[in-house]
């Protein structure tokens, strides 16, 4: 009787978790499939699998509304945010993590507090700042805004890595009398590469799929991201869901071919320094 209820029970979970993942997975299926169906299956009565399977709307993506600028965009944005916060962030990371001074706790505090800090309250003063700069629809007007919510997550998970680094390397180089920036240039960084790598994927998926600042900082299809051009399609009589769906499939394949190969380093830098430190 117990083993019995042990089983059903443990059936129930697996029953459980697989409806959920479906419901997850579901949307993301329908989206890739729907953007191979042809414009006129698209209003018709639903299908999970298309009668017709065409690439028009693929085509039409990169022929009439040449996609490719808005994909380098948001490669050139994300990338130059996520080396920028890496580089940077990982100093000030390890000055928090190692250096004994007064107000650290304030300072992670308030480091998490401005991850959390609405995006909308600063897109104002940004403005009107960049545009003094002269830096409206420019890349480094689109780099610097980013760094305001990008860099106190990367700081937050780079703390967590170099505390779970073991203290006695680092004071066996000090003793040898190397200064503490190169103890942190020849021990630190070659030992926290999978930390290092497990928050670049993270800030760069982050950057990747922003969208509140690239509309109010970009004036026109030259410097648009990725979510920008999709959100501002439009045709003449209708909207193109056809190309909007092929848009959303491109656009989340490169931060799902990320997650998957990565998923065990993101899990261990999203769950880092949360026993220790």
């Amino acid at each position: 009787m117990i083993r019995a209820l042990v089983a059903l029970r443990s059936a129930a979970i697996v029953l459980l978790i697989g409806a959920i993942v479906l419901g997850i997975l579901f949307p993301f299926y329908w989206a890739i499939v729907a953007s191979f169906r042809p414009e006129t299956e698209l209003f018709g009565t639903p299908s999970l699998w298309p009668q017709e399977w065409v690439t028009e709307h693929y085509q039409k993506l990169f022929d009439e509304r040449n996609f490719w600028v808005p994909i380098r965009n948001s490669l050139i944005v994300a990338g130059a945010t996520t080396f920028l916060c890496v580089v940077i962030g990982a100093f000030c990371a390890y000055a928090v993590a190692r250096l004994q001074f007064r107000g650290k706790a304030p300072i992670l505090g308030f480091i998490l507090a401005v991850t959390m800090f609405p995006q909308i309250t600063i897109v104002s003063p940004l403005y009107l700042l960049l545009r003094e700069l002269r830096l409206i629809n420019t890349y480094p007007g689109l780099v610097f805004p980013y760094l305001t919510f990008a860099m106190p997550l990367t700081v937050w998970l780079l703390v967590s890595f170099f505390r779970q680094l073991p203290r006695e390397l680092e004071e066996a180089g000090l003793i040898d009398g190397a200064s503490r920036l190169r103890v942190f240039w020849e021990i630190v960084l070659p030992l926290s590469w999978p930390g290092l790598a497990t928050t670049a994927i993270i800030t760069f998926i982050y950057c990747w799929n922003e969208f509140l600042f690239a509309l109010s900082f970009t004036l026109g299809p030259e410097r648009q991201t990725v979510p920008v051009a999709i959100a501002l399609f439009r045709g003449q009589y209708q909207v193109p869901w056809g190309q909007i769906l092929a848009a959303a499939s491109l656009a989340t394949a490169p931060a799902a071919i990320l997650i998957v190969i990565f998923q065990r380093r993101i899990v261990t830098g999203l769950t880092a320094g949360a026993v220790k430190g």
